[in-house]
């Protein structure tokens, strides 16, 4: 058993070391337009796009400019084209930090993204949670931590 369970650690180490995030994917009808709404609701900005047969594929990330998005090193979003928006597992979403919970909420009403209901505090944590639905019907799940 313990051999076993050393075999494990070691296994789960070496990939540890091997694996990281590369992307975040989120689906819509209309890639373009959704990269827009993620550029007005949050303030990234079109990295990449990669022209397909089914729509093209939208690369955005966080930066002020194009450029210094480009330059971000974090991982982007990527927006692949979906025949339907019609999302049929609502549990993968993106998860972002965001400094102003009512700020960014109002961000996203106004890029023509909703909620789903209200932010609300995780236990006595001092972090608050709401969750918008973009355009596309892709959840966002925003957390905002204590300052």
């Amino acid at each position: 058993m313990t051999r076993i369970f050393a075999a494990t650690l070691l296994l789960a180490s070496a990939a540890y070391g091997q694996v990281s995030l590369n992307s975040v994917r989120v689906g819509a009808k209309d890639t373009v337009a959704l990269a827009k709404f993620y550029e007005t609701a949050f303030g990234m900005q079109e990295v990449n796009r990669i022209n397909s047969p089914a729509g093209p594929e939208v690369f955005v990330n966080f930066g002020a400019t194009a450029d210094a998005a480009k330059a971000n090193k974090a991982e982007p979003i990527v927006i692949m084209h979906r025949d339907s928006d019609d999302l049929k597992d609502p549990i993968p979403h993106v998860i972002l930090n965001v400094k102003d919970m009512t700020a960014t909420v109002a961000a996203v009403k106004a890029a023509g993204g909703s909620m789903a209901g209200d932010p609300r505090p995780f236990g006595n944590t001092g972090i608050v949670i709401g969750i918008a639905v973009d355009p596309a019907g892709n959840r966002i799940e925003m957390i905002q931590r204590p300052r």
